[in-house]
């Protein structure tokens, strides 16, 4: 568990991106955010595609970033 929110929690703290702001751009609740980003809760596919939308609205380099190392930690499996 927590392969996403493990490179997400990283790719927020990098760009200083805060929860709240992607939960905001996302349009759902800072909980949600919260929880994937500690691995409390894995985000599904169509939702990693949503925050990868989001970090693009927010920031293209955080959402390259993003796509990049979780695809790279998808291939070493």
């Amino acid at each position: 568990m927590g392969r996403a929110g493990k490179v997400l929690k990283t790719v927020l703290e990098k760009y200083e991106i805060s929860q709240g702001k992607l939960a905001t751009v996302m349009g759902i609740g800072s909980s949600n955010v919260f929880r994937w980003a500690n691995e409390l809760r894995d985000p599904s596919s169509e939702t990693v595609l949503a925050i990868i939308r989001a970090l693009y609205k927010i920031d293209s380099t955080a959402a390259e970033e993003f796509k990049a190392s979780y695809l790279r930690d998808l291939e070493a499996d």
